[in-house]
């Protein structure tokens, strides 16, 4: 564990110097909007798709795997959003602290780590559950929150949200990526040339853009905020672990990579949807902040637990 402890440290060292200069003003909050949009569009994106351009469309997906990821989110999700509705809150206040619980940074932080310290083979699961998260609950919570403010569940509202699923950047470039790959169309040299070099800025960008978002972020109800954090570092990968090992019986190098991408702190999109709707914002913020700290040990030890491929 102290050496997989070691090799993310660096990874940490420049969320940290991200936050540091956002801390001391050397950073401003537009500039960090505008440098995780370059990752989120461009960067990013040209990772996703050059990942699902060169894999076999087996290696991304695998039934026993998706069932095993999604049984696991799903009743983490059940758990905590009927938590939240028990402690008295609202529904898109409970189905938000759910989305804290089971999604992850597996864009930003996620595929770049799990890639370079595991190697190419730990793409295929990565980019699976990233596809179910962004397709399945990063929808559910806009229902839900859809169905708290207007009082009804509406086919305008399922277009909606369907809508903003397909414009998403890493939905586009992931389905974009398995098409090429179906149809095994080559990757020639310059364009690879350009994805590879425009992939190369994503690792180093979006997680000096995860720390400077960090100094941005405010706490609020940190005994809630605490128990979310320990939901996602926690109970998240235990009940992914769980269901691919207990019940699925996933390879166990996917299982791993799965375990280890349950691990990763909680995604700062949420925020931006905190904000967006106007729903528990200081809250959400200060998961993210909690999770993102503490997972430096976590990570470490859900890495160090894959079995070599």
């Amino acid at each position: 564990m102290s050496d997989i402890f070691l090799r993310i440290l660096p990874f940490f060292l420049v969320i940290g110097c991200g936050y540091l200069a956002a801390a001391f003003r050397y950073f401003s909050s537009e500039a960090t909007d505008w440098l995780s949009r370059f990752v989120f569009y461009f960067a990013l994106s040209a990772m996703l798709f050059r990942f699902a351009a060169t894999l076999p469309l087996p290696d991304i997906f695998d039934v026993r795997f998706a069932l095993a990821y999604l049984s696991a989110c799903g009743s983490l999700y059940i758990l905590v959003i009927t938590v939240g509705l028990v402690r008295g809150e609202g529904l898109a206040v409970a189905a938000l602290e759910s989305q804290c619980a089971i999604i992850g940074n597996t864009g930003f932080l996620g595929l770049p780590m799990l890639v370079a310290l595991l190697g190419n083979a730990a793409a295929g699961p990565v980019l699976l559950t990233l596809a179910i998260d962004l397709i399945v609950f990063s929808s559910l919570v806009v229902m839900f929150i859809t169905v708290s403010r207007e009082g009804r569940f509406s086919l305008t509202s399922v277009l909606r949200v369907l809508g903003g699923v397909i414009r998403n950047p890493m939905v586009v470039s992931i389905s974009a990526g398995i098409i090429w790959s179906a149809f095994r169309l080559p990757l020639v040299g310059p364009f690879d040339a350009f994805l590879e070099l425009l992939a190369g800025a994503a690792t180093p960008a979006a997680l000096f853009a995860i720390g400077a978002s960090l100094a941005f972020h405010k706490a609020g109800r940190i005994g809630i905020s605490l128990w979310l954090a320990g939901a996602k570092l926690v109970l998240h990968p235990l009940l992914v672990a769980a269901f691919a090992i207990l019940v699925f019986t996933v390879d166990p190098f996917a299982a791993g990579v799965m375990i280890a991408a349950a691990a990763m702190p909680t995604a700062g999109n949420i925020f931006l949807l905190a904000n967006h709707y106007r729903v528990a914002e200081a809250r959400v913020s200060s998961v993210i902040l909690f999770s993102t700290c503490a997972s430096i040990v976590t990570l470490s030890l859900a890495i160090s637990l894959v079995p070599n491929q």
